[in-house]
């Protein structure tokens, strides 16, 4: 993996991190992603007309069908996310959902597309399994919450898998731009949650005017962080960039037991560690 491969991916993280704390505090619904959604459209749409204009993409009836399934896989991922964090812990939710996003990532890079896995890479992915195993902490004290957490951070991988490979089969075969990618995926969740958004328009007004801020953040942050994963998939495979993207976890799980009080940091970050080296094992591969 290159250095700038890497340097755009630990940057992707950082960001991925922020919005994913900002969007557990403010305990949102749909309406919260709509908002959202909104925001980064708008926020991003001369970008969008630069890009456009200046790489003149052809969007096809196949490129097209794949934008739709990208942005129909980014839209349950959301919404999954959400009622995730709405009934977990961030700190569980979201290292499960990361660590399982990027094993089913590489297991259909090698099956679908045809990327290779060295025998490094896959102690690495071993790796990380036993990682979140261990900070699930299994059927302990507080074990139902425990295994909710889980459960949901395992659907939410499955959606971060479909949509990883599908991108990443856009950008680097069938030379979408990732902006396009990304902002298509925005307007879709602002169309499909608009009669949602139009039922709760007080909420959302709510959330505008007392989270203003926070909103603007994940407006920026969310896309941000996925534009520059995509840019580095269209010259690094998705079996390095996938895994990689999981150094997020360290610091979500900081975030989660330091800044939201959800306690076990010890032995959260223990496990996250070793999730750490799984990740490095796969990135070095």
């Amino acid at each position: 993996m290159s250095l700038f491969g890497f340097a755009l991916v630990l940057a992707a993280a950082f960001c991925h991190a922020t919005w994913n704390l900002l969007v557990k505090k403010l305990n949102g619904g749909p309406e919260l992603i709509w908002l959202f959604s909104l925001v980064s459209a708008l926020l991003y749409l001369p970008l969008l007309l630069t890009v456009l204009a200046v790489e003149r993409p052809a969007i096809g009836l196949q490129e097209a069908l794949v934008i739709v399934a990208s942005a129909l896989l980014h839209l349950g991922y959301f919404l999954l996310l959400q009622r995730g964090y709405r009934k977990g812990d961030l700190s569980l939710v979201y290292p499960t959902a990361r660590a399982t996003g990027p094993l089913l990532s590489v297991g259909f890079a090698v099956l679908v597309l045809g990327e290779s896995l060295s025998p490094q890479a896959m102690a690495g992915a071993l790796a990380v399994i036993v990682g979140v195993l261990g900070l699930t902490g299994g059927p302990k004290p507080r074990a139902r919450r425990a295994w909710s957490s889980f459960a949901f951070g395992l659907a939410v991988g499955c959606f971060i898998a479909g949509y990883t490979v599908v991108d990443a089969f856009a950008v680097a075969s069938l030379l979408v731009p990732p902006l396009v990618i990304d902002y298509a995926t925005a307007i879709s969740r602002v169309v499909l949650l608009a009669p949602l958004a139009l039922k709760r328009r007080d909420e959302v007004a709510r959330c505008w005017r007392h989270h203003r801020p926070a909103v603007i953040a994940i407006a920026v942050f969310s896309p941000l962080a996925y534009i520059l994963v995509l840019y580095a998939l269209t010259f690094t495979p998705v079996v390095y960039v996938a895994p990689t993207r999981e150094l997020s976890v360290l610091l979500t799980v900081l975030a989660g037991s330091l800044l939201l009080g959800e306690g076990q940091l010890r032995r959260r970050l223990s496990w996250a560690v070793v999730i750490l080296f799984g990740v490095a094992s796969l990135a070095s591969a």
